[in-house]
This record gives structure tokens, C-alpha cells and sequence, in this order.
């Protein structure tokens, strides 16, 4: 999963960049409002962490202007202030969450993989599709009582074709949402990884789709009209 990371704070962003590669996600930083609203614009992200204390534009406005764009990636909201008021007028502008600095970092994963679900359709906690359940945790793979432990672009990769079962993929999609703006990007490594993914799950749980790309599971029959 590709996030947005918009934090004006030097020290707390490089943190929670971090935080976010260690738990899986694959984030790009910007420290200016106004630059956070053209990237936006611009990249595929699937969720946005967005401070409010901004420098060139602030969070609110840039919310507003994705909003405006009608750009419906989910939006988690950071600010040092706490006033109800500008909680409520972020709700407003279409924030899907508001976290108040300072804060633990294991409550805005929690909160990040929350908002991420929903805005797909899941609703359960925990990530299982066809027979196969993602610890996001450890980032382990479990089929039955066997399990496998994942490297970190086995486990973003895996967790979004889970995310998205029956789906065709290409490999652009997947290329785009498994790494950050600034990584090595081959869309060719994908089909290594796919390979790597079928030794530990079974070559029967990623199909492909040739000249199209790659589907997790089987895709849903389409119903006969009447």
C-alpha cells in the first residue's frame, strides 16, 4: 500500500517514515502544503496522512483542494491542536480520520489500516481471502496451520492483492502501489516476486492474465441477466 506522508516536522516525519516502511507501506514525504497538493493530484496513493500546520499551504486548504478535485483517496488528519471546532471542520471538508499530536505510533497504524479497509468495503479486522490469512502484524502469511514469514515487498505486495481479490492487476497498478515515489521501479520484478509469493501460498492462488496482468484469487462469475 502507497501512502502520502504530509509532515512539516523534520524529525517527526523521517519518523514516522520509518514507522510506515517498517509496517509495510511504501510512502513518500512532503513537507509543503502547497507542494502536497499538486502530488496529490498526481500519484495513485491509496491513503493520505495529512498534517494541518503547514508551511506554503495549510492541511485544510490542501484537503479542500483535493476534495475540490474530487480526488476520494481516505485522508487521516494530524494536528498539535485539539480544538473540536477544527475537528469538525475537517470532517467537513472530507477527512476520514483525526489523530492529535502527540501520539503512539501503533494507534495511527491502527487507525491507517482501518480507514484503509473501510474505504474498499472491509469491514473485519483481520485480511483473509481465499484460505489464506495476513498477520499485517508480523507480516506472516498463514494457509491453515502452516504459515510463512514474508519480506517486506513479498508482504505489500501480497497484502494488496488480498485487498483487492478477483481483480485483474497489471503490473503499472501493482508496480505503483507497492513502492514509494522515489524507489528503483521495474515493472519486471513484479513477475519475480509474484513467482516467489506461488513457492510459499500455491501456484493456484495468483492466476495470470496474459497481456493483462495478474489475479488473486478466482474472479466473481458475472450474473446472468434476466
Amino acid at each position: 500500500m502507497r501512502l502520502l506522508l504530509v509532515e512539516d516536522d523534520a524529525l517527526l516525519g523521517a519518523s514516522l517514515q520509518q514507522s510506515l516502511k517498517a509496517a509495510g507501506y511504501a510512502s513518500d514525504w512532503i513537507q509543503q502544503g502547497d507542494e502536497a497538493s499538486v502530488q496529490g493530484s498526481l500519484e495513485p496513493y491509496d491513503v493520505a496522512i495529512l498534517d494541518l500546520g503547514l508551511p506554503g499551504l495549510p492541511g485544510l486548504q490542501v484537503l479542500a483542494a483535493w476534495r475540490a478535485l474530487g480526488l476520494s483517496m481516505p485522508v487521516i488528519v494530524l494536528t498539535a491542536r485539539s480544538h473540536w471546532q477544527e475537528k469538525v471542520e475537517a470532517f467537513n471538508l472530507g477527512a476520514d480520520d483525526y489523530v492529535t499530536k502527540p501520539f503512539h505510533i501503533e494507534e495511527l497504524l491502527a487507525r491507517l489500516s482501518a480507514v484503509h479497509k473501510r474505504s474498499i468495503g472491509i469491514v473485519s479486522g483481520d485480511l483473509a481471502a481465499h484460505g489464506l490469512r495476513l498477520d499485517e502484524h508480523t507480516q506472516t502469511i498463514w494457509l491453515g496451520a502452516q504459515s510463512f514469514e514474508l519480506t517486506g515487498t513479498e508482504f505489500r505486495l501480497l497484502r494488496y492483492f488480498m485487498l483487492h481479490p478477483g481483480r485483474i492487476l497489471s503490473k503499472s497498478e501493482l508496480t505503483e502501489h507497492v513502492y514509494a515515489y522515489d524507489a528503483d521501479k521495474d515493472s519486471n520484478v513484479i513477475e519475480v516476486y509474484v513467482n516467489r509469493l506461488r513457492q510459499k501460498i500455491g501456484v493456484d492462488k495468483i492466476q495470470t492474465r496474459r497481456g493483462q496482468g495478474y489475479v488473486f484469487g478466482s474472479r466473481e462469475p458475472e450474473r446472468s441477466r434476466a
